[in-house]
């Protein structure tokens, strides 16, 4: 499991030391990444929050990812705040062993 942001590793490192993340969070400045996912938030794209350039932004939310790289499920909800379940990502990764 890794979380992905268009923030700088700087930022990355104090959000995970003031939340206690252990997993990796990665840091694609050009959202390179989250716009091949198909993760980039359109609501945002020419937007700023006082000096932040939100263009970049994704969606908050969940995909797994096979080991070919290709999507397999994409867990979403309303809002930035809120997060699907942990039985939610359970059952969509059972899915994936399935197959």
């Amino acid at each position: 499991m890794v979380g992905i942001s268009y923030d700088s590793t700087e930022i990355l490192k104090a959000f995970a030391d003031k939340k206690n993340i252990t997993f990796p969070l990665l840091s694609d400045y050009d959202s390179k990444t989250i716009v091949a996912y198909a993760l980039k938030n359109p609501e945002t794209v020419g937007k700023k929050y006082g000096k932040i350039d939100l263009d970049g932004v994704p969606y908050p939310g969940t995909v797994l990812v096979d080991q070919e790289g290709v999507v397999r499920a994409k867990l979403f909800v309303d809002g930035y705040k809120e997060r699907h379940s942990v039985e939610e990502l359970l059952k969509a990764a059972a899915k994936l062993k399935k197959k």
